[in-house]
């Protein structure tokens, strides 16, 4: 198949970017990934500069919402200002010509119930307006998290399908936090679609720790826990678009690229 892969990337020149690393798409941030400022297009000219651009080269655009939103918190404090961000970003993505939204699938507390936690992801999709598709990840950690064993997968996405556009929500892979989340990696293709019935983007990644170890520390293909041909297996079997969210910048992730090509 004609592999479209591409690296999570700084948003100042994501063509340029692309340009370096070979990549026939970007992952970006806008704004602070770690902040609830809203979103903040830092490309020369503005969105719409941004959205020619990546037009123009032919590359396709994906927008990845800020670490701390969770909507399924039962803090109001974290939960309402988590929609109101997603929603600006949703916003923003459509605006710079992106193709999707990809959010983390959020946890909430020891002692708290899941079913709400699931029903809180319900009514965020009830009231969101969704420009582009919302793409929701699988997360490495917690116990309590919305997205990280299969079962709270199932339960997740029981969840949005009740919501009205739920049908629209779509799921984004990724490989290293299926590996530290404890979902084996030869059959994570086929449950994970027979969850959701797709799989819209692949976050490939090595793992620096060990399998359901529940920790988020990406690395370079070979160089972690990940056995590679299992690595290019789930990108072949996914047969969607490709982010390499691994380190080492344009030189190590364009290595990475051209390690999956090789063998996808």
């Amino acid at each position: 198949m004609a592999l479209s892969i591409g690296a999570h990337v700084e948003q100042e020149d994501p063509v340029a970017e692309a340009v370096a690393r070979g990549a026939s798409l970007v992952q970006i941030f806008l704004g602070d990934p770690q902040s609830y400022k809203g979103p903040v297009v830092r490309f020369e000219g503005g969105a719409g500069a941004l959205r020619s651009a990546v037009a123009d080269a032919g590359i396709d655009l994906y927008v990845h919402a800020p670490y701390p939103i969770n909507v399924a918190s039962f803090n109001n404090r974290i939960r309402i200002p988590g929609r109101k961000l997603l929603q600006q970003h949703l916003t923003a993505a459509a605006e710079v010509g992106a193709k999707g939204v990809i959010v983390h699938g959020g946890h909430i507390g020891v002692d708290e119930d899941s079913a709400k936690g699931f029903d809180n992801w319900r009514k965020c999709i009830d009231g969101l307006d969704m420009p582009v598709p919302l793409l929701i990840e699988n997360t490495a950690g917690g116990d309590n998290a919305m997205a990280r064993r299969l079962e709270a997968i199932a339960r997740l996405w029981d969840a949005i399908g009740e919501a009205e556009g739920g049908d629209t929500v779509g799921f984004c892979l990724d490989t290293c936090h299926a590996h530290a989340g404890g979902i084996e990696l030869p059959t994570v293709v086929e449950k994970i679609r027979g969850i959701t019935g797709r799989i819209d983007l692949v976050h490939a990644n090595d793992s620096r720790d060990a399998f359901d170890s529940g920790a988020d520390r990406h690395t370079n293909f070979g160089s972690g826990e990940i056995d590679g041909e299992e690595l290019a297996e789930v990108v072949r079997t996914a047969d969607a678009p490709v982010v390499c969210e691994t380190p080492g910048g344009a030189e190590g992730q364009g290595a990475d690229i051209a390690w999956l090509r090789e063998r996808v």
